[in-house]
């Protein structure tokens, strides 16, 4: 295909480590968009099995 501009982007992606000096200021926006909403994501799972683990621990103190 001549024109690939219909295609549908790939989703964004970055490797921990990985060479930054080709991305563009815009590219390395959009990384840092992208790991904030990882690190959202990952405390949201923290926060649900700490919410979990004090409550199976206050269930089983109480027998």
């Amino acid at each position: 295909m001549l024109f690939d501009d219909d295609r549908p982007k790939k989703p964004a992606t970055h490797e921990l480590g990985s060479d930054l000096s080709m991305l563009s200021v815009d590219e390395l926006r959009a990384r840092i968009t992208l790991l904030k909403g990882e690190i959202g994501r990952l405390e949201a799972e923290i926060e649900a099995k700490t919410e979990s683990r004090g409550a199976a621990e206050d269930f089983f103190r109480k027998k």
